[in-house]
């Protein structure tokens, strides 16, 4: 109820104190005692018991087998695979980042006293406000040590794994969040030019590169990703360059607070991350915790000065650079082995960023596949090979509004992405059979009908 309070005086500016609010208020927890006191029908409940003799079944199988089921990263999609090679990975994983050093104890409440004495300290020496140190500050009785777990992605090969961190209670949550309001929206308005939000955003990138006159007929087309870059951030130098890029924009305070505070905070989060994982305590002492809010942002700022001499030697040619956190895209007019040198050396740039790189006339990029035929632009949604034909199953609970949009946004994707017929033809053939396959039956034709 507080939340939908602090909707209708925030939008529709009605006073905390109007009759309207408590009477809404009354009504609304009389429905939701009435929705919980009333007798499940016969249906929900073979359908309760159901889904619960499922759940154990699953569960017996996978213990039996040896088994672990984990959602797979980015699809939403679950990946079953073997325990023991799953704690292999794990274990290779840990080796070779050297991310993550073991404890002899359990580290929660000496972290938390010393985030409670910093943001003390800093509150008694005004450098923060009230309301920042209330946002900031965590809570005694609902701290609680974040745990390591690792989840598969299939797309690439040998199915890797990926740590996340989970942090939704951790000591320095509410300044990682913090910290990533106030970062964030200024990374964003100064690093706009190299930056891109989605596919479509490139797409408008290339058309104009195209327009220009640029895109050739011996124009390559050239993807990389950083591996493990969150993991692999080198912590004090981070920092640094953080300080770096808000000097160099003209920032000496944001919202009031002095950088040198900024990095004082950053610092705590980045270097007070301690977990546990399988029944050990660790700290990471390597990069920051994925899953931690702050953790993206000072991750691409570290890449705005890691990328900024290959961002000066495309720029003189006229040519595209566009990254998205870890992926990076540009274009080159040069010949293979210049664009091999080129990426060769931007893999000496740093002991910690290393590449992986793709060339060629035509190249996936996101969910973009983007083909330069002899100096012709030619885009299309691309599908990775180990991709499901998964979307919100139509026979789930979710509101009815769920579904309608996971068609109109598929539809609205090929619509911008296709730049021919056929290609559209096919991505709609294949979405018709995706939707059948989770149950679209109803609603498929006539959502279709009215894009088509």
């Amino acid at each position: 109820m507080n939340v939908i309070t602090r909707y209708l005086i925030r939008e529709h500016h009605i006073p905390l104190t109007a009759t309207i609010i408590r009477e809404f208020s009354q009504h609304l927890e009389t429905s939701l005692h009435q929705q919980y006191m009333i007798p499940l029908s016969y249906l929900n409940i073979y359908r309760t018991r159901k889904e619960f003799k499922l759940m154990k079944s699953i569960q017996h199988r996978l213990q039996k087998g040896n088994y672990i089921l984990r959602e797979t990263d980015k699809s939403g999609i679950f990946h079953i695979g073997n325990s023991v090679d799953y704690e292999k990975k794990a274990e290779a994983y840990r080796q070779k980042t050297g991310a993550y050093i073991e404890l002899d104890s359990n580290l929660l409440w000496s972290v938390f006293d010393k985030v409670i004495l910093l943001l003390n300290d800093l509150r008694s020496k005004k450098y923060i406000l009230p309301w920042q140190l209330d946002k900031m500050m965590p809570k005694r009785e609902t701290v609680q040590l974040a745990y390591l777990y690792f989840i598969p992605n299939p797309h690439k090969a040998g199915t890797p794994l990926r740590p996340i961190v989970s942090s939704m209670s951790m000591q320095m949550t509410g300044i990682s969040k913090f910290l990533d309001k106030l970062i964030r929206p200024i990374f964003d308005k100064h690093a706009r030019s190299t930056t891109i939000i989605n596919g479509v955003d490139l797409i408008h990138r290339l058309e104009a590169y195209t327009t220009n006159g640029y895109l050739k007929p011996k124009t390559y087309f050239c993807t990389f990703d950083i591996t493990d870059l969150y993991t692999m951030l080198p912590q004090e130098e981070s920092l640094d360059i953080l300080i770096e890029f808000l000097v160099q924009h003209g920032y000496q305070k944001v919202q009031n607070i002095p950088i040198d505070i900024i990095r004082k905070l950053a610092l705590t989060v980045i270097k007070e991350n301690v977990f546990v994982y399988e029944n050990k305590f660790y700290r990471q002492v390597i990069g920051g915790a994925m899953g931690s809010a702050f953790t993206l942002t000072l991750a691409n700022i570290f890449m705005w000065k890691w990328q900024r001499q290959l961002v000066r030697r495309l720029e003189v040619s006229n040519e595209i650079y566009d990254r998205y956190v870890d992926d990076i895209f540009f274009t080159s007019n040069d010949s293979l082995e210049s664009i091999d040198q080129m990426l060769d050396e931007a893999n000496n740039f740093h002991s910690n960023i290393k590449l992986v790189r793709q060339i060629g006339r035509s190249v996936p990029f996101l969910d973009v596949l983007i083909q330069n035929s002899n100096g012709v632009l030619k885009t299309s949604v691309y599908h990775k090979e180990a991709a499901e034909p998964y979307v919100v199953p139509l026979g789930s609970d979710h509101p009815g509004h769920v579904f309608r949009n996971t068609v109109d946004t598929a539809i609205t994707r090929a619509v911008r992405y296709s730049t021919t017929l056929s290609e559209f033809e096919e991505e709609i053939r294949q979405m018709k059979l995706m939707f059948l396959y989770n149950g679209y039956v109803p609603c498929v034709h006539s959502s279709f009908s009215l894009f088509l």
